[in-house]
């Protein structure tokens, strides 16, 4: 009997893991226009970066652009899109993306998991925790900083 009931349990929580897995991420626009809040705007950044779609990511970064991470330091809109371009994205995944409006101004955190590789070394394999700051402006939304958090905490 105990052998039984172990074995429910075992295979009950096998298939719930397995239910993670089960549905796929939905495809991010790659129309900025079509980006609804703050999570649609990181999906179509993530989504250009992968494309390489560089004059296009480019126009949604502002002029007084600000990345800071561990590694990097602080990097200014040119330097931080040079960096960006040293990225070569097999695949990605966003998770726990929480946005906050304010006014004209989203502020989104998640985490990203990504595979590929950066200045041709593979990237670390752990999710990283970023935050993104998204402001309103004539030509539309525009990243005006980011930082890259560090890994996220188990």
């Amino acid at each position: 009997m105990k052998n039984r009931l172990a074995i429910f349990f075992l295979f009950s929580v096998t298939l719930l893991l397995s239910a993670c897995t089960l549905w796929r991420e939905h495809p991010a626009s790659s129309k900025w226009t079509d980006a609804t809040g703050g999570e649609g705007l990181e999906r179509s950044f993530w989504k250009e970066v992968k494309d390489k779609k560089w004059s296009e990511l480019e126009h949604h970064i502002a002029s007084n652009y600000v990345a800071v991470s561990a590694q990097g330091g602080r990097l200014d809109k040119a330097a931080a899109v040079a960096q960006i371009q040293q990225l070569q994205l097999d695949d990605y995944t966003l998770g726990d993306v929480q946005a906050e409006m304010n006014s004209d101004t989203f502020v989104v955190t998640y985490t990203i998991a990504m595979r590929g590789t950066f200045a041709g070394q593979p990237l670390v394999t752990e999710s990283l925790r970023m935050m993104t700051v998204w402001q309103k402006q004539n030509a539309g939304w525009m990243a005006i900083a980011h930082s890259v958090l560090g890994p996220e905490s188990k």
